[in-house]
């Protein structure tokens, strides 16, 4: 039995529910999900393996830092050898001592910088307290309390400043963090190489643009923030000696690592060495210190920073402050860290994969023939 035109099902009629905006957009919605949910995938896999994630992420950033000093010794003359070797030991070192003369300056003083900063907390609450403005007592005390918690809980001890010292993570990440370093500094151009050996044309174009402004990015983004640090930490330090507030030291290397950190991270730490000269050297001395954090802080936004870091945090403080959080969230303070670097990164790869960033990357021809002789040399039996 034929069936008459105009009858029967209209196969073409489902097609003709997507093709309206309402089905473009719940098609774009879809996308959208499953990209954030590979994404999230992606994050949780990546925090599951963290002791590998961590020493590869400050490797790539640390051989971003040593890169110009490396090809500098190469253009003297030096065999790449020789350049190599010394830069890795030379940045082992500092690296290494860094990292040890802040735990042992401040693990010794930690309990006393949480008792001297809760009594100055103390002190201060006490003064707002007889002021004549209304204060919600309740909510300051629960806070200064969730604070302290967290400032003696095991987590931190064990986390952020024992963890550093101990034997068994830190060290195994810390060797791990050293071999990669030393093979990114050694074999740096033909790992990239042959990462791009799968693009052709404009995506390898692209791709080693990108490559070379995530270099950029992070050499800049860490030769300027330890200056930063450095000068922020050398100020206020300066300061605190002279005003002769206690603890000096310890404080001048929380503003060191703090630094780190941008937007919160210097402020933190002037907030808790204001507490600490309020309780030890009263309410001058802690105005004092205040107005000298207040001018570092207005001398590293408008100067520091403009000069020696220039377009490389080209990104909305709102943005920081959300890699901030997630960064936190996802692995503690060397997350709050490496997030900025990282987004700054994202940035700049987003910026010239669609275009806006076209820069003068390396000729695809020869970073294709060099991905090609890679991957013939290490098929060679």
């Amino acid at each position: 039995m034929d069936s008459q035109p105009g009858s029967g099902p209209n196969l073409s009629q489902p097609r003709r529910y997507w093709e309206d905006g309402l089905g473009h957009a719940a098609l774009r919605s879809a996308q959208v999900l499953l990209v954030l949910l590979l994404v999230s995938l992606g994050v949780f896999a990546l925090t599951r393996i963290s002791l590998v994630v961590i020493p590869v992420l400050l490797a790539l950033i640390l051989a971003a830092a040593i890169a110009p000093f490396v090809n500098w010794l190469r253009r003297k003359g030096w065999p790449g050898a020789l350049a190599t070797g010394t830069s890795f030991l030379l940045l082992l070192g500092v690296f290494g001592g860094l990292v040890t003369g802040i735990v042992f300056a401040i693990r010794s003083e930690w309990s006393t910088l949480v008792d001297q900063a809760a009594a100055g907390f103390n002190k201060l609450y006490d003064l707002v307290q007889s002021s004549p403005f209304a204060i919600d007592s309740d909510a300051i005390e629960d806070a200064r309390d969730a604070v302290l918690d967290f400032a003696t809980s095991s987590t931190v001890g064990n986390g952020a400043i024992a963890g550093l010292s101990a034997a068994g993570s830190f060290a195994t990440g810390f060797l791990l963090m050293a071999v990669v370093l030393f093979y990114f500094l050694k074999d740096g151009d033909r790992i990239w190489a042959f990462m791009l050996r799968w693009f052709r044309g404009e995506r390898l174009e692209k791709a080693t643009l990108a490559g070379n402004r995530t270099m950029e990015v992070l050499g800049s983004y860490v030769r300027g923030t330890a200056i930063v640090a450095a000068v922020d930490a050398v100020c206020i330090g300066a300061a605190l000696f002279i005003l002769g507030v206690p603890l000096a030291l310890p404080l001048s290397v929380i503003v060191f690592v703090g630094s780190f950190i941008p937007l919160v991270g210097a402020t933190a730490a002037g907030i808790l060495a204001a507490l600490i000269a309020l309780v030890a050297n009263g309410p001058l001395v802690a105005l004092i210190v205040v107005i000298v954090i207040i001018a570092v802080n207005q001398l590293e936004g408008n100067f520091l920073q403009p000069v020696v870091m220039g377009k490389t945090l080209s990104i909305h403080a709102l943005v920081i402050l959300l890699a901030l959080t997630a960064g936190t969230i996802l692995a503690g303070i060397i997350g709050a860290i490496l997030s900025v670097p990282i987004a700054a990164v994202t940035w700049a790869i987003i910026k010239v994969w669609t275009g806006e960033d076209t820069g003068d990357p390396a000729e695809p021809a020869e970073v294709a023939e060099s991905a090609d002789a890679d991957v013939a040399q290490d098929s060679t039996p």
